[in-house]
C-alpha cells in the first residue's frame, strides 16, 4: 500500500506538474499584463475596505483565512528543506513562483467571487462551484469535492498538529498526549461557531503570528548587518549557477525552489478560493487582487524571514548533488526543519530559539487546521445542496478532531504521502479547471479596470459582461443604500 502511494505521488508531484504550475502563473501573468505589479498599490488597499455582513466575511477576514491555510509549517520546514537540497539560490526561485503564482491566485480567487453561492444564509464558493457553473460538468466538480474533504478533513490536519505536538515536546518538555488535549479543546470551540469565528480568530491571529516572526527574522538580520551584499549577493548568484560552491546545483535550486514555493503559498491549489468565495465585495476582481496578495505576504515576507534568519547566521546544511557529501555544514548532524531557525535565532538571542520557532509552529500550524476544516465544511455544503447538512457536518468536525489527535499522539509517514496525494489530485482538477474558465477572471479584471478609470468604485454586473450561471450577481446581489442614492 505504502509503494503504491508513494509511486502515486511521485507522479502527482513529479516535474509535469511544476512546469505546469510555472507555465499557468506565467500565462495568467501575461494575460493580465502583469496585474501583481500594476495593482500593488490596489491590493493593498483593497484589504482593509469592506464590511462583512450577516452573509459574508470582510476582505481582510477573507485575507486572513486564506492565510491561516499558507502560512503553516511549509513556511520553516519547506524554506529550510529546500536550502539544504538546493541551495541558498532556491530562495531566489520562491520569490519568483510567488510572483508568477499571484496571477494564477487572482484568477481562481475572482473566480470563486464570480460563481459563488449564498447558501444556508452564507456565501460558499471555490473550486466545486465555479467547475460545475462554469464548465458544466458536475461530475468534475462533486471529484473535486470528494478530493479536497478527504485531504483536508482525514489526511492533513494530523499532519500539522504533529509538528505542534513535537515542538512543544523539544522545548517545554510537553506530554504529546497533553498538547492534543489541549489543541483539540481550542479547535472545538473555535469551529463549532460556524465559519464567522474561524474568520475572526484568523483576522485576530494570524497578523500577529506573521508580524512576530518577521520582526524576530529583522532583528536576526539588524545583528549581522554587516552581511546583507555577502548574502544577497550569494543567493542571485547561486540562483544562476555562478557561485564556484553552489553552481552545480543550480538544477536543483530552481527544483526545489518552486515545488517548496508552490507547496507554501498554494498559488492554483484552489485552497485560497475558498476563503476569497466567502467575501462581501462590490467585484469579484477586488478579491481577486486581496487573495493575490496574500502570496507575496506568504513567500515574499515569512518565507523570506525564515530564509534570512538562516542565512545571515550560517545555520544551516546543503547536500551536494551525489546527496552524500556536503557543500557546506553549518549544523553537523541536524536535518533540514525547524532544527536550522531554532539554531539560527539561538545565536542572536542564546535559548531562545527552540520555545520560539515551537510558539511559532504552534501557530502556524494550528490556524492551518482551522483553514483545513473551513475548506473541508465547504465542500461538505457543495455536496449537500440538497438534504440538511447538519450531521454531515457534525460527523465532519468529529473526523477533523480526532485526526487532530491522533497527530498529536502518533506519527504515520504513510498519512503524509496519502496527505500529498489528496492535495495533488486537488492541484490537478483546480488547475486544469481555471485554465478552461479563465476568461471571466479576465472579462472581470478589464471591466474592474474600466471603472477604475471612470473614478468609479467597481461594482459587478454579469449580465452586462455576458458571464452565465453567476446566480447570485444576477439575483441576490444589492447595492447599499447609500450607494443607490449616489
Amino acid at each position: 500500500m505504502e509503494d503504491f502511494v508513494n509511486l502515486l505521488n511521485g507522479w502527482l508531484w513529479s516535474t509535469p506538474m511544476i512546469v505546469f504550475c510555472l507555465g499557468v502563473g506565467l500565462y495568467f501573468s501575461l494575460r493580465t499584463r502583469f496585474l501583481q505589479v500594476r495593482h500593488i498599490k490596489d491590493m493593498v488597499m483593497l484589504m482593509f475596505k469592506g464590511k462583512s455582513s450577516d452573509a459574508g466575511v470582510s476582505s481582510f477576514q477573507a485575507l486572513s483565512l486564506a492565510l491561516s491555510g499558507r502560512v503553516g509549517t511549509g513556511n520553516i520546514a519547506g524554506t529550510a528543506t529546500a536550502i539544504f537540497y538546493g541551495g541558498p539560490g532556491a530562495v531566489f526561485w520562491m520569490w519568483a513562483i510567488a510572483f508568477i503564482g499571484a496571477g494564477t491566485a487572482f484568477v481562481e480567487s475572482t473566480l470563486a467571487q464570480i460563481y459563488k453561492v449564498k447558501q444556508d444564509g452564507e456565501y460558499r464558493g471555490g473550486p466545486a462551484y465555479y467547475i460545475e457553473k462554469g464548465m458544466g460538468v458536475k461530475w468534475y466538480a462533486i471529484l473535486f469535492a470528494i478530493s479536497a474533504l478527504i485531504a483536508m478533513s482525514f489526511l492533513m490536519p494530523g499532519i500539522q498538529m504533529n509538528s505542534i505536538a513535537i515542538g512543544m515536546e523539544n522545548a517545554f518538555n510537553m506530554e504529546r498526549w497533553l498538547t492534543g488535549l489541549i489543541v483539540v479543546g481550542i479547535l472545538a470551540a473555535i469551529i463549532f461557531g460556524g465559519v464567522k469565528r474561524i474568520s475572526s480568530v484568523a483576522a485576530l491571529v494570524v497578523p500577529f503570528m506573521a508580524l512576530g516572526y518577521i520582526l524576530v527574522s529583522l532583528y536576526i538580520v539588524a545583528v549581522n548587518i554587516t552581511e546583507v551584499p555577502a548574502v544577497f549577493s550569494l543567493i542571485f548568484r547561486s540562483a544562476f549557477g555562478a557561485d564556484a560552491a553552489f553552481g552545480a546545483l543550480l538544477g536543483l535550486a530552481i527544483q526545489w525552489g518552486v515545488k517548496r514555493g508552490i507547496y507554501s503559498n498554494e498559488a492554483g491549489q484552489g485552497t485560497g478560493a475558498h476563503a476569497a468565495g466567502a467575501a462581501e465585495v462590490s467585484h469579484p476582481a477586488k478579491q481577486g487582487l486581496v487573495q493575490a496578495f496574500s502570496v507575496y505576504i506568504d513567500t515574499l515576507f515569512v518565507c523570506s524571514a525564515t530564509a534570512f534568519m538562516i542565512l545571515f547566521t550560517g545555520m544551516y546544511n546543503t547536500v551536494a548533488a551525489d546527496g552524500k557529501t556536503f557543500i557546506t555544514e553549518g549544523l553537523k548532524g541536524i536535518a533540514a526543519g525547524p532544527g536550522f531557525t531554532q539554531a539560527a535565532v539561538d545565536t542572536a538571542l542564546p535559548g531562545f530559539g527552540a520555545g520560539f520557532v515551537a510558539i511559532a509552529l504552534f501557530f502556524f500550524a494550528f490556524t492551518t487546521i482551522m483553514a483545513y476544516y473551513y475548506i473541508a465544511e465547504t465542500n461538505i455544503a457543495y455536496l449537500t445542496r440538497n438534504v440538511s447538512s447538519k450531521w454531515p457536518m457534525l460527523i465532519l468536525k468529529l473526523v477533523l478532531i480526532a485526526s487532530v489527535f491522533y497527530g498529536a499522539v502518533k506519527t504515520a509517514d504513510l498519512a503524509w504521502a496519502l496527505g500529498d496525494v489528496g492535495l495533488g489530485i486537488m492541484v490537478w482538477l483546480n488547475l486544469i479547471a481555471v485554465v478552461i474558465l479563465a476568461k471571466p477572471a479576465f472579462m472581470a479584471l478589464k471591466d474592474y479596470e474600466a471603472q477604475k478609470k471612470q473614478g468609479l468604485d467597481p461594482v459587478f454586473n454579469s449580465k452586462k459582461l455576458g458571464i452565465k450561471n453567476a446566480e447570485y450577481w444576477e439575483e441576490e446581489y444589492r447595492l447599499p443604500e447609500e450607494e443607490k442614492v449616489s
